[in-house]
């Protein structure tokens, strides 16, 4: 008889509920969230990941939670699964996190797969520490620790590899989270929370989110002010997040919300950071292009930190009215390493892969590669 392979899986619902609506977090804020319109997405990126597991059904058992934090995603794919906890409450906590990763831990898995953000990924170091293997799903507004894979099915390939008995090598990775207030306001404070121990696969498995500005400031001043140049008349321009967007609107004279997203046309503030269904709004039917950054040294373009652009408003924009901005330095540090997109739309994410023109100074780009080929 074959020995199955023991998944312990924790979805944290929640994970994720304040980026689309401009909360820039979702640590507290749930039930503010929901208020503004937020549409859970914890479930579907996790069933993205799971998805990979399919065709290795029977070599698997998953050890889970009850309701929406595990249980009813193997219940739909038809996964064999045990319950290990059960949340007092249908809103969900930390606690509830906490409790479940503990228990599912001590039963024993092969590895511990948990959907959420950073918070999510603090509460479960917080009871496993470096004992357990874990993988997250990136499923939160905030993704600064190692301990993630690059998009959700990046994670399930990487588990589907695992599952199948290939050698994966191990390390650990650290967990990282931000103080959310200070970010609300513009600043980013990151910490230290400890390590886990991951699978150590480059290609699936981000890096740590790498802080502070662009040193570079000539540089900047030259991109900065060659855009400005390049804006046209009656075209609405979103202005992604980010030191090296910034820069741009320092250039116009113009307000920023470093970690938001705003709207600029004929030169002037349209609208301050927006939400993506303000934003859908503004672009639908209307001339619009987007300037965005990466983010150093991980290489996501979409899908952290920018919620806000959501696949509906990247789709009404358009691929050919993207300007992707970035220093040849911050390039480097991705040592050959695609750019990523994990807008939570699959099919999106395979439509914007291939090369795409970066620009890294004044009038002058770059071709770069933005997603993996074999991911088609």
């Amino acid at each position: 008889m074959t020995t199955q392979f023991r998944l312990g899986l924790i979805v944290n619902p929640l994970a994720g509920l304040g980026g689309s609506v401009g909360l820039k977090g979702s640590d507290g804020m749930a039930e503010q969230a929901l208020a503004l319109g937020a549409v859970p997405m914890a479930q579907q990126r996790a069933r993205q990941s799971l998805e990979q597991l399919l065709p290795l059904r029977d070599k698997l058992q998953i050890f889970t939670v009850a309701g929406d934090m595990g249980q009813q995603l193997c219940e739909e794919l038809g996964f064999d699964y045990q319950l290990c906890y059960t949340p007092a409450d249908s809103l969900t906590t930390a606690a509830d996190t906490e409790q479940a990763a503990a228990v599912i831990a001590e039963s024993g898995v092969d590895l511990l797969l948990f959907a959420g953000g950073d918070g999510t990924a603090r509460n479960v170091c917080s009871v496993v520490g470096a004992k357990t293997t874990v993988l997250g799903i990136p499923a939160g507004c905030k993704i600064h620790s190692g301990v993630y894979a690059i998009s959700p099915l990046a994670a399930g390939k990487l588990l589907a590899k695992l599952v199948a008995g290939e050698l994966v090598s191990q390390q650990e990775a650290a967990v990282m989270d931000i103080d959310e207030g200070a970010f609300r306001e513009g600043v980013v404070k990151a910490r230290r929370y400890g390590e886990m121990r991951i699978p150590a696969e480059l290609r699936y498995v981000q890096s740590v989110k790498m802080a502070g500005k662009e040193s570079e400031e000539l540089v900047l001043d030259d991109l900065a002010a060659y855009v400005a140049g390049l804006m046209e008349p009656d075209v609405r321009y979103v202005m992604g997040s980010g030191s090296t967007v910034a820069a741009v609107m320092a250039e116009l004279g113009l307000d920023n919300t470093l970690l938001g997203v705003d709207v600029v046309e004929n030169g002037q503030l349209l609208a301050k950071d927006v939400t993506a269904a303000q934003l859908l709004e503004l672009v639908q039917n209307t001339p619009s292009k987007l300037i965005i950054t990466l983010i150093g040294g991980q290489g996501h373009v979409f899908g952290r930190g920018n919620q806000q652009l959501s696949p509906a408003v990247i789709r009404a924009i358009g691929r050919d009215n993207i300007l992707l901005l970035a220093t040849k330095s911050k390039l480097q540090q991705l040592n050959g390493r695609p750019l990523l997109a994990d807008t939570g739309d699959i099919v999106l994410d395979r439509e914007l892969q291939g090369l795409i023109p970066v620009l890294t100074g004044y009038n002058d780009y770059v071709i770069y590669r933005l997603g993996y080929e074999d991911e088609a």
